[in-house]
């Protein structure tokens, strides 16, 4: 006899997978071409790596506090459920409403097309970019519908290939160059007069943003915390042991673009990785980074599609959006309408063309979002001091200097959100727009919920 309950999601991603999306998350292909920005700004290797250590810093720090959230709280829909419960569920449901309209939306459909260009320039297929980001987001659409086991899979097999990839690109440019550029001279910013200043700091800030774009993306696992197995034991692993992995990664990439090419040349070229194979093993050495950058692109989009409509789905559950998307199918135990509805809004916003200016509206509003949820970890403890009964009776992952290291990652998330105001004050503001027109819409399904309720 069937049972009438509604299907759950189950716990099924093991440690492993679970890294493999944390790094998943991260690696895109921005790291194979952050580097020639970072190197725009300050330009001396030592300041160089120096901001990509900062930003290695800053990440663990922030996988320290979302480890401990994980563990207070290991449910689907990572962010929204913490700022619905520490907050208001207003402030939730705006965090999930950008991220639906422009911030994973947006991140994606650039992605897409990216990868689009990258195939079409490897293979020659006479066949249009849309077309490509259509097939592609359907066929990993239908991945992660068949289940989460076959979704992570996939995706820890995408990251593996990602490794590969710098792995490649790191040996080559550690092994395979005669002469090499020196990595600890100058230490200070020859452009900038070489002495401390003003400029200089203004400087390094600017180069910080793409570092921590960069290094972004490892708060998505949380997303999926309810399908981890032992997720009090396992998110946290995973979010330390990932993000330390990614840093180790960018460090190496960072170290063998200014071994090979120098301080200089990194700055002028927009595609260092390319630069440097094609340095060291001519064009074919080109056409290699190049396929590894269209796997890294394809890996992110896995990892996305995997885990932010779990987002959408905690939204429904709670009465915030439509019922359908909290659908989870018996037979693959995924919520199929809340990842449909993601990927073809996505192909939506690739079609429009207007995703690169999606881009640079989105990062105030997700730079926001991130250091108002670790926010909510002074309002969970304060809580645990008040009400002690209502403490976990197991305490596990406690953030390490915690308050002083969780305001240092609050601050360096909402300094790049004022750099960013301050930087580009018209695409900023398009975003707090799109953030404020979700309050109405919250106010009209809160009132549909009552009125069910």
């Amino acid at each position: 006899m069937m049972s009438d309950a509604r299907p759950r999601l189950a716990g099924r991603i093991g440690l492993f997978d679970a890294t493999m999306i944390v790094m998943g998350g991260m690696v895109g292909a921005g790291i194979f071409i952050n580097p020639y920005v970072v190197a725009q700004r300050v330009h001396s290797p030592v300041l160089m790596l120096a901001v990509w250590i900062a930003g290695g810093v800053i990440a663990i720090l922030g996988a320290f506090v979302y480890a401990e959230l994980g563990d207070r709280m290991p449910e689907v829909g990572g962010q929204y459920v913490y700022l619905s419960k520490a907050l208001h569920p207003s402030v939730g449901f705006l965090y999930g409403w950008v991220l639906l309209l422009v911030v994973q939306t947006g991140g994606m459909a650039a992605v897409t097309v990216t990868f689009a260009g990258y195939l079409i320039e490897l293979t020659g297929l006479p066949i249009s970019e849309r077309w490509i980001v259509v097939l592609t987001l359907a066929l990993l659409t239908a991945i992660n519908c068949l289940g989460v086991k076959p979704g992570s899979r996939v995706q820890s097999v995408l990251m593996v290939l990602k490794i590969a990839a710098i792995t490649g690109l790191v040996g080559a440019g550690l092994f395979l160059v005669k002469r090499p550029h020196p990595l600890l001279h100058p230490v200070l910013d020859p452009v900038l007069d070489g002495a401390p200043s003003l400029g200089l700091a203004a400087a390094v800030g600017a180069a910080m943003v793409p570092v921590l774009f960069s290094y972004g993306g490892w708060q998505t696992t949380n997303f999926i915390a309810s399908e981890i197995r032992n997720p009090r034991r396992n998110l946290g692993r995973a979010l330390v042991i990932g993000v330390l992995g990614v840093i180790a990664l960018y460090l190496l990439v960072n170290v063998v673009c200014i071994r090979v090419l120098g301080a200089s040349a990194l700055a002028k070229t927009s595609v260092p990785a390319s630069a440097v194979m094609r340095m060291v093993s001519g064009q074919q050495g080109a056409r290699l980074i190049a396929l590894g950058i269209a796997v890294s692109t394809v890996g992110f989009l896995s990892q996305a599609i995997l885990t932010a409509p779990r987002v959408y789905f905690a939204m429904a559950e709670d009465g915030l959006f439509f019922r359908s998307v909290a659908y989870v199918s018996r037979r693959t135990g995924v919520p199929v309408v809340a990842i449909l509805l993601q990927s073809v809004w996505t192909i939506a916003v690739a079609f429009t063309g207007r995703y690169e200016q999606i881009l640079n509206f989105v990062i105030p509003i997700d730079f926001f979002f991130i250091g108002l949820t670790a926010v909510c970890l002074f309002v969970f403890r304060k809580r645990e001091l008040l009400r002690p009964e209502q403490a976990i009776a197991t305490p596990g992952f406690r953030v390490p200097g915690h308050p002083y290291t969780t305001i240092v990652f609050i601050a360096a998330c909402w300094t790049v959100v004022g750099n960013t105001l301050y930087t580009y004050p018209e695409n900023s503001l398009i975003g707090v727009g799109i953030l404020l027109l979700g309050l109405p819409v919250y106010f009209l399904w809160d009132r549909k919920r009552r009125a069910v309720a």
